[in-house]
């Protein structure tokens, strides 16, 4: 009888999950298992707070979901109150597991837990799968480390390139593991309520792809996709990528679809465009690792940058002199939610007028953004500082300019009232010592 381990961690959901259907050809017996890992929920050097409450909310939607539906396949998710490294070491120590079966992560925590649990347990066999990507490493013409400097390079290279199918959802498991341990217990099912507009979880996804792709809104997502607002001006779908809910195969499986039966044009193209963006920066994490949080990013010279905290604070509350940035700011806190083109812009507030380190932007935006994901969100806050995969050496954006072109009558700024603001933008210097106004 062999025991193995389904090692959950961004891929909440059953369906196209090859980890599971190796699981359910080579082992008799299976434990599926997610570690809620404590980092995220305590401070970080970057002076934020670990998950936001809309945030934690949608993930502890998402792996309800996932209970129930391993519940149907004959399964138990245990959630571990231990880091990753710590949850399998009392697992694997305690029970006679031979396989672990995951999904590959981009990120260095991700990547470094399992180099130390490979070490540890070199007896035990892990098997990696490819379900957060449209690609699997071998399919591409070089390897990760020389991953193109630039997503242009990248996506000629692979926009041609031959994607799978998603795979069915599987009918059946292997025989659950029954056991007790004092921080990994089963998750106790509940009816977790909504505290914004996004819910977790897969069948919240499976909705929001059907809801979208039954529309007309496909074909006209180029020129409405830098909208400030509305749900419809965006696919949404960056939230259940991010947390696994849905897989990007499935996405493009539905997009394909989608042009089958109603024809392509240039904006269902950039759907698909704004997948292979996703693509590239989970293999960019992959490929530079710890550089991915680092000041100087993947260049050599770092920034001129600092940390003012009351301005961070006040970027942070959307209390600065920009109302174009304090509306968005204010959006995002409470909603979870920005679209592409107020990132973009606060940002560039941020690090270029503001003067403040872009990692602690970046921080702020994994403890608010309900599709948080590694590589896309360092990643393009790198791209915006200029010190990542832009050839251009940085986005610095003409606040008012933007303000013209995309709120030219206020409504966004007067609905999240971004014109609301403390106009003296420093009460203290860097050091925190006391300004004083000129009288």
């Amino acid at each position: 009888m062999k025991m193995g381990l389904v090692w959950f961690d961004k891929d909440l959901r059953c369906a196209d999950q090859k980890m599971l259907w190796r699981a359910a050809q080579e082992v008799d017996q299976l434990v599926c298992l997610y570690c809620d890992a404590p980092e995220h929920k305590r401070p970080s050097r970057y002076a934020t707070q670990g998950m936001s409450k809309l945030r934690r909310t949608f993930l502890l939607q998402g792996l309800d979901n996932l209970a129930q539906e391993l519940d149907a396949l004959g399964q138990i998710l245990y959630v571990s109150q231990l880091d990753p490294v710590n949850s399998l070491t009392l697992i694997l120590n305690e029970l006679p597991i031979s396989h672990v079966f995951l999904n590959h992560c981009g990120g260095w925590n991700e990547q470094t837990s399992l180099r130390h649990l490979e070490k540890a347990f070199s007896d035990v066999h892990f098997h990696t799968s490819y379900a957060q990507t449209l690609f699997e490493p071998w399919q591409f013409p070089f390897s990760i480390a020389d991953l193109p400097s630039t997503f242009s390079k990248f996506r000629r290279i692979v926009e041609t390139m031959e994607i799978a199918e998603p795979m069915p959802k599987l009918k059946d498991l292997p025989s659950a593991v029954i056991f007790s341990l004092a921080q990994i217990q089963p998750w106790q099912a509940t009816s977790i309520l909504s505290q914004g507009p996004f819910i977790g979880g897969e069948d919240a996804a499976k909705q929001q792809l059907t809801d979208y792709f039954t529309t007309d809104l496909p074909k006209h997502y180029k020129e409405v996709r830098n909208a400030l607002s509305g749900w419809e001006n965006s696919t949404k779908f960056s939230a259940w990528l991010a947390q696994g809910s849905v897989s990007p195969k499935q996405v493009l499986a539905a997009l394909r679809q989608y042009e089958a039966d109603r024809g392509s044009n240039e904006s269902s193209y950039w759907i698909f465009f704004e997948l292979l963006w996703r693509e590239y920066f989970h293999w960019y994490a992959a490929c530079h690792g710890k550089h991915l949080f680092m000041p100087n990013g993947v260049t050599k010279q770092a920034p001129k940058l600092s940390y003012y905290p009351e301005r961070f604070r006040k970027w942070c509350q959307g209390n600065t002199p920009y109302p174009i940035v304090n509306a968005c700011m204010k959006q995002l806190n409470q909603t979870g939610f920005m679209s592409n083109r107020g990132r973009q812009l606060v940002a560039s507030c941020l690090i270029y007028e503001l003067g403040v380190d872009w990692r602690y932007g970046a921080a702020y935006f994994e403890q608010q953004l309900i599709d948080y994901d590694v590589g896309s969100n360092w990643g393009n806050w790198q791209y915006i500082a200029g010190v990542g995969a832009d050839p251009r050496g940085g986005r610095r954006f003409n606040l008012d300019k933007q303000t013209a072109q995309y709120d030219p009558d206020g409504t966004f700024i007067r609905l999240w009232k971004g014109d609301e603001f403390d106009h003296q933008l420093d009460s203290v210097d860097a050091a925190d010592w006391p300004l004083y106004p000129t009288p």
